[in-house]
């Protein structure tokens, strides 16, 4: 009987043995799904791109170069070596695309090329299919990748600023534009303009004034909290309290000084850096935030706090302004995107179609360059 029992016993363990290979299979068959789910949650990045790490390591070199050459008043090792001469604006485009209206650029720039720069970052990316005019020939930097809804836009403009800086110590006034702009005056009439700010003020020693900044810097804008939280509900502090936290306009015109100040900050950077979190994608526009709160938290006296390029956001698209279209453009239309609220008219305005441009240059000696 107990030998009876015995083979039983070990019959039924063989049994529950043989049969631990087929619940595997159906535990593992039936998991799967779960499993999926699961590691797709985990898994899967819940920021958005931030910066590569050899991007930066790049530009931290170029800051340093641009700052150091800045610090001893001339230029270094760059795009170009000159003599002191007149104070000059250096034209900053950042493109993704063709820079279409090159043409109208080059009637604007006619006449004056002691008193300008041009310096271009395209990104990698773009097929540019249209052949430099000779205003933008040679003066495309170093690029790299740009992306919207992340802080590459605001290395890119970084970038161009710290180009600028070493390639020329006349350059003293910094205009960030898109390939999406065009001028709203002639070059003598925006050269003045900027030169002849009667609102500057003056430096302690009372002989020549201080250049403003001529940005947007904006508070109390609806949506800022989520704009502010977009990478994390405490990621900003301490370095950028909220109260401090600012919102303006992507394009700008920056004094020198305030150039050095972009090229040179780390510690505000080190914040806006970081990337935005995926489901703060709507609130996600580091371009617009990092440069009026960092010179709002370093001068504020020395910024205008309105930009010069004028854009029309009644009817905007996915973050996108309206975009003029070939039909629109008329000498009235001009006329109204110069009017503005502040102490010059507009210089520069933007959204405008690639097929303005004919429009545009019939405009051009009759209409746009006459002030």
């Amino acid at each position: 009987m107990k030998v009876l029992c015995r083979n039983l016993e070990q019959d039924r363990e063989r049994a529950m043995i043989s049969s631990w290979p087929f619940v595997i299979c159906l535990v593992l068959l039936v998991s799967m799904p779960v499993v999926f789910v699961l590691a797709h949650r985990i898994l899967m990045p819940t920021t958005l791109p931030g910066i590569p790490d050899m991007d930066e390591a790049d530009d931290v070199a170029l800051f340093r170069r641009a700052t150091l050459a800045s610090a001893g008043g001339g230029g270094s090792a760059g795009l170009r070596r000159r003599p002191p001469s007149a104070p000059k604006i250096a034209f900053l485009f950042l493109t993704n695309s063709d820079l279409t209206f090159a043409p109208l650029w080059e009637r604007f720039f006619r006449g004056h090329e002691r008193l300008f720069n041009v310096y271009v970052h395209a990104d990698p990316a773009a097929r540019l299919l249209l052949s430099p005019t000779p205003s933008f020939l040679g003066r495309f930097i170093p690029a790299k990748a740009t992306k919207r809804a992340s802080p590459t836009l605001i290395s890119a403009a970084r970038r161009l600023l710290a180009a600028a800086l070493v390639d020329d110590p006349a350059n003293a006034f910094f205009a960030l534009l898109s390939q999406h702009c065009v001028p709203l005056h002639s070059f003598r009439f925006t050269y003045r303009a900027l030169l002849a700010d009667p609102g500057a003020p003056p430096t302690p020693t009372g002989f020549r004034r201080h250049r403003r900044s001529y940005i947007e810097i904006l508070s109390g804008e609806p949506g800022l909290r989520d704009r502010y939280v977009a990478r994390g509900d405490d990621v900003m502090i301490h370095e950028v309290p909220f109260e401090q936290f600012r919102v303006g306009s992507q394009f700008f015109v920056l004094a020198r000084r305030h150039a050095v100040l972009v090229v040179r900050d780390r510690r505000l950077w080190k914040k806006f850096k970081m990337p935005c979190l995926k489901s703060m994608a709507d609130s996600c526009y580091p371009e617009e935030h990092y440069f009026p709160t960092l010179l709002e938290m370093q001068d504020p006296q020395g910024c205008t706090r309105y930009t010069l390029t004028r854009v029309n956001w009644t009817d905007s698209v996915g973050g996108h302004p309206h975009t003029y279209r070939p039909p629109e453009i008329s000498a009235s239309l001009i006329n109204r995107l110069r009017r503005s609220n502040s102490t010059y008219s507009y210089l520069f305005a933007r959204k405008f179609s690639p097929d303005c441009l004919d429009p545009l240059l019939k405009l051009a000696d009759s209409v746009i360059f006459q002030d």
